[in-house]
Parts: C-alpha cells; sequence; structure tokens
C-alpha cells in the first residue's frame, strides 16, 4: 500500500508570495508569445519556466514565469 504524502503548508511569511491563481499552459504561452507546443518542447527538455503538474493539467505561477524570464534577458 502507498505511504500518504504529508504536506507541508507555506510558512506564513511567504504567503504574501502566494499568486492570485496560477496560469494554465495556455495563458503562459499567449504570455510568452510561443506556440503550446513550444511551450510543451520547452518543458520536456528542461528549458522552459518551472511548472507544476495539478491532475493531469499544466500550471505556471506567474511569478516564476517573471523570473524566468528576466534569467533569459541578454
Amino acid at each position: 500500500m502507498a505511504r500518504p504524502r504529508t504536506v507541508t503548508p507555506p510558512r506564513k511569511e511567504t504567503w504574501h508570495n502566494i499568486p492570485e491563481r496560477l496560469w494554465s499552459h495556455k495563458e503562459t504561452a499567449a504570455f510568452l508569445q510561443l506556440s503550446e507546443q513550444t511551450l510543451y518542447y520547452m518543458n520536456h527538455v528542461g528549458e522552459g519556466p518551472r511548472s507544476y503538474r495539478v491532475g493531469r493539467y499544466r500550471r505556471y505561477n506567474p511569478h516564476d514565469v517573471m523570473t524566468w524570464l528576466e534569467s533569459k534577458a541578454s
């Protein structure tokens, strides 16, 4: 039998960093002006912004997307 996972809630001092909501894959691709397929490929090879699997969907924290974007600036 699988062991139940324990989830640690975020510390109170980091709660102000929690986004209003996570972006969908489609919203993130539109924001970055990329095709959805390109964003899928970037995730596959580990070059895209940090993402999360929520059920069968991929979600993105807007703060992580902006941090990733800043790291790509030349």
